[in-house]
């Protein structure tokens, strides 16, 4: 569902200058919630949240048929930004981040350290002095911990 939902958002937010930064879609507690973080040079403000929101909502409505209800939500990514391409890892090499990955990786399923990069698949974070590889196909769930966001001049 996530690829299909990504198919009509990912160009409606190209369109407007707007990188897709992370889809969830899942059950919570009050129901089903389908979550878009969304991010662009400078941030992003209400009105880029409003805009994607009303017009991915009516996109999905005509090119997808979604059986059960849900809620949408579009949001920046926030301090603890999602990480999930590749070039994430590149992109934000300096930042603290927690890592999980389906299976242990230096004996732990959690890693937290400093963003390093990536190369060849491997996800560099050192942890304790020491640099980790973390192969990129292994990673669940990976965010930035308290990103404070660009540093614009």
């Amino acid at each position: 569902m996530v690829e299909q939902i990504k198919a009509v958002a990912i160009p409606l937010c190209e369109a407007y200058g707007i990188e897709v930064v992370h889809i969830e879609y899942h059950r919570e507690p009050t129901g089903r919630i389908l979550r878009l973080y969304i991010d662009k040079p400078g941030g992003i403000n209400l009105y880029d949240c409003t805009v994607i929101s009303r017009e991915l909502s009516d996109l999905l409505d005509i090119n997808l048929e979604i059986a059960e209800k849900y809620s949408l939500e579009v949001s920046s990514p926030g301090s603890n930004r999602p990480l999930g391409k590749e070039l994430d890892f590149e992109k934000f090499k300096g930042n603290i981040a927690k890592i999980k990955t389906s299976e242990p990786v230096c004996g732990k399923i959690m890693q937290k350290g400093v963003l390093q990069g990536i190369s060849e698949g491997m996800v560099k974070l050192m942890v304790n002095n020491k640099i980790i590889d973390i192969p990129f196909h292994k990673i669940i769930g990976a965010r930035l911990v308290n990103y404070s966001g660009e540093n614009i001049c």
